[in-house]
Parts: structure tokens; sequence; C-alpha cells
């Protein structure tokens, strides 16, 4: 949750200080701006007269800039909470994971040696949904084995919607992420046309400005949506292999307690 909030604190000193930037030049005389023009040299123009690389978190944030603070601020906080909400869901993904061919083998010599009641505390003293599951089936042993097999599949899909609670959320940010990097595109381009009907002539110099915005916004949303899109399949394949293991066990544990009244008549 720290590093939330730095991530978010990072982000607002970055659009505050485009628009700070930004205001600072819109104030400044055409005079002031003609005698210092000379000596206005970023760091990427200085590390390329050197010959150096450029680092990236300069180049990131040069990028960042020119994108407009509006706009890529807005895509940023996509990101940022689009990969909160997904390490969220895969640190619990991986420690719901657990040893399930190792729970059942518990869970039968508890069985063996204890009855339910033995089972019921081993269910209880593992983490994870499969032994959630063992254990709500437990609960309804005295009802009967068809009654248990009914109540592991409905809790089943319970632990289904605990694990997916949150994927909504990442799959909306994977949606708006580049839809407002298009619509810094048509407002990129807007400012162009109206940049060409003030100067009365199509010219480079005229349109560069509105189109480079476009094209910064664009690829920053189509950047985010792709990284949280690698995450979101990431999570729904961890999903999938811990569905695979429920339903597995749940078929198991059906066995384990029909063996089990067999031994008892």
């Amino acid at each position: 949750m720290k590093k939330f909030f730095m991530f978010l604190a990072v982000a607002g000193v970055m659009a505050f200080a485009a628009n700070t930037a930004s205001a600072q030049e819109g104030q400044a005389s055409p005079e002031a701006q003609e005698v210092a023009a000379p000596a206005e040299m970023t760091a990427a123009d200085l590390l390329s007269g050197t010959g150096e690389e450029i680092p990236l978190h300069q180049a990131l944030k040069t990028k960042f800039i020119e994108g407009g603070a509006g706009f890529m601020s807005l895509i940023i906080i996509c990101l940022i909470i689009g990969l909160a909400l997904a390490i969220e869901r895969i640190l619990y993904l991986t420690f719901s994971k657990s040893n399930t061919k190792k729970l059942l083998e518990n869970v039968e010599k508890a069985l063996a040696e204890g009855g339910v009641e033995a089972a019921k505390d081993v269910c209880r003293e593992t983490r994870g949904p499969v032994a959630s599951i063992f254990y709500q089936g437990l609960l309804r042993y005295d009802q009967g084995v068809d009654v248990v097999e009914k109540t592991v599949v409905s809790y089943g899909s319970v632990q289904m919607s605990e694990m997916e609670n949150g994927l909504s959320w990442i799959s909306l940010f994977i949606a708006i992420a580049p839809s407002l990097g298009f619509l810094g595109t048509v407002i990129g381009m807007i400012n162009a046309f109206d940049a060409i009907q003030a100067a009365g002539d199509i010219s480079p110099n005229v349109v560069a400005g509105g189109m480079k915005v476009a094209l910064i916004t664009t690829v920053g949303g189509l950047i985010v949506a792709m990284i949280l899109q690698v995450f979101y399949n990431y999570i729904l394949a961890k999903i999938d292999g811990l569905t695979i293991d429920m339903e597995d066990s749940s078929i198991c544990l059906i066995d384990l307690l029909t063996k089990y009244n067999e031994k008892k008549k």
C-alpha cells in the first residue's frame, strides 16, 4: 500500500512539474525567449552532444512532458492502479496454492485414525481454497455423501468468485488506457488543425506539435494496456490451475468419504 501511494505521489509531482514548466513558458515574453534560446538546452541535448546514451528515466520524463501532463497523468494512474490490483491478485492466488496431494493424504489418514472430526481439524489448519471446500463438505457429512457433493460444488463456485475478485477492474483499465490515448490523439489532431487555421499555412513546423502529442499519448495508452494485459492473462492462468486442483481434489474427497462409509458398515 505504501508503494501504491508513492507511485501516485510521483505521478502527481510529474504532472505538477509539467504544468509549472508550461505556465512559465507561456508567461515568458517573446524577447526573453529569443535571448534565452541559445542557452536553453535540455538534458537530452547535452547528452546527445557528448555522445552519451540518454538514461531511460530521463527519456520517459521528457516524453511524459511532451505528451501533455493531463492525458499522460491519467494513463499513468491507470497503470499504477491496474498494477496494484494485479499484484494483489497474484499474491492472493500464490498464497492460495497448496499441496493438494499432501492434503488428501492427511485427510485420509485423519479419517482412518480419528474420523470426520480429525479430518475437519486437518482442513481447518490448512490454508487455501481446497482446504476450505473440504471443510465445508465435511461439516455436512452427517447429512450424507450426496449432500457433501452438492456442498463441495456450491462452495467451489464461491471460491471461484473470490479468486476472480478484482479482475473486472483490471480489464476496465486495460480498456480505458488506450481509449485515453486515442482521445489524446484526437485532441492533438484538433490542436494541429487549429494551428493550421491560425497560421493560414500548412507547414511541418505548424502541425508538428499537435501530431507529436497525438502520437505520444497513443503509444502511452497502448503500452499500459499491453502491460496490464500480460498480468491479466497470467492471473487467469493461475486461476485455471487452482480450479483444476479444486475439481480434482473434490472428486478425490468424495471417493475418500465413500470408502470411509463402506468401512464403517
